[in-house]
């Protein structure tokens, strides 16, 4: 499987400027791929006025990447601010060349920043099907809890968006490595870079990690768009000989 990982400023709750300058870099490039990864609320920055910014999921954005999707014959996903039945949900959505559309609400919000107190949380996992390949998105602060993404599904990539500030990005890249060496499975990150309007720095450090923990694409600075190929074939082969998965201990989240 190909993936394309879409490294980007985001201006400040801005959606229709984030969507014509993603297009930009969506249509960019030439290489035929499988999947376009975004950051985490691509289309706003990590904004805590969901009110400003929110859509629903027939509004312009969720159209705009169905459009996307069936034009670069590839699935898209990345976060954006939903608001749903009274509530808000930073949502990512899988988005097939179909048009099809998988969601995951982000289960841990991020409460330094009082994304509690304005957000609802998720409650289930969601795994994709697509492509021979079995797919968990996470969003940005689930990287720091193991339990949540234990692989008992038996995914093949797990997959995080983000907005990841400069000053915690050591944690990023160490997690990233763990998440993907404890459940002997690809991981891939995407993460913005620039400033936003919290007065935060965001570098980016969007990578690429095998099932054992080796860099397929080092973490990036720049903006850009990074092609990397996954093969689930050479995974299978190393679960077979190493099958640390199969002594994993059993439990129940509640």
């Amino acid at each position: 499987m190909k993936i394309a990982l879409v490294q980007t400023s985001l201006a400040w709750e801005n959606p229709t400027e984030n969507r014509s300058h993603l297009a930009q870099k969506i249509t960019g490039f030439m290489e035929d791929v499988d999947l376009i990864v975004l950051p985490e609320m691509f289309s706003s920055g990590f904004t805590m006025n969901p009110k400003t910014v929110a859509e629903t999921m027939q509004g312009e954005t969720v159209t705009w990447l169905q459009h996307l999707a069936k034009a670069k014959n590839s699935a898209i996903t990345g976060s954006l601010v939903i608001e749903e039945n009274g509530n808000y949900y930073n949502r990512l959505v899988f988005v097939f060349p179909s048009g099809d559309i998988k969601t995951y609400d982000k289960h841990h919000l991020f409460s330094l920043a009082g994304e509690n107190n304005v957000f609802t949380a998720g409650t289930e996992k969601l795994i994709v099907a697509y492509n021979g390949f079995k797919i968990c998105p996470l969003i940005c602060y689930d990287l720091r809890f193991p339990v949540f993404s234990r692989n008992v599904e038996n995914y093949d990539l797990l997959l995080y968006v983000a907005n990841w500030p400069k000053p915690r990005v050591n944690a990023w890249d160490i997690l990233l490595k763990a998440r993907a060496v404890e459940n002997m499975c690809y991981a891939v990150g995407v993460n913005r870079i620039g400033s936003d309007d919290n007065g935060l720095e965001y570098i980016g450090h969007s990578q690429a990690v095998d099932f054992l923990g080796n860099s397929i694409l080092e973490p990036q600075e720049s903006e850009g768009v990074f092609i990397v190929e996954i093969d689930k074939e050479k995974m299978m082969e190393t679960r077979s000989k190493l099958s640390f998965l199969k002594d994993k201990d059993a439990f129940k989240l509640h």
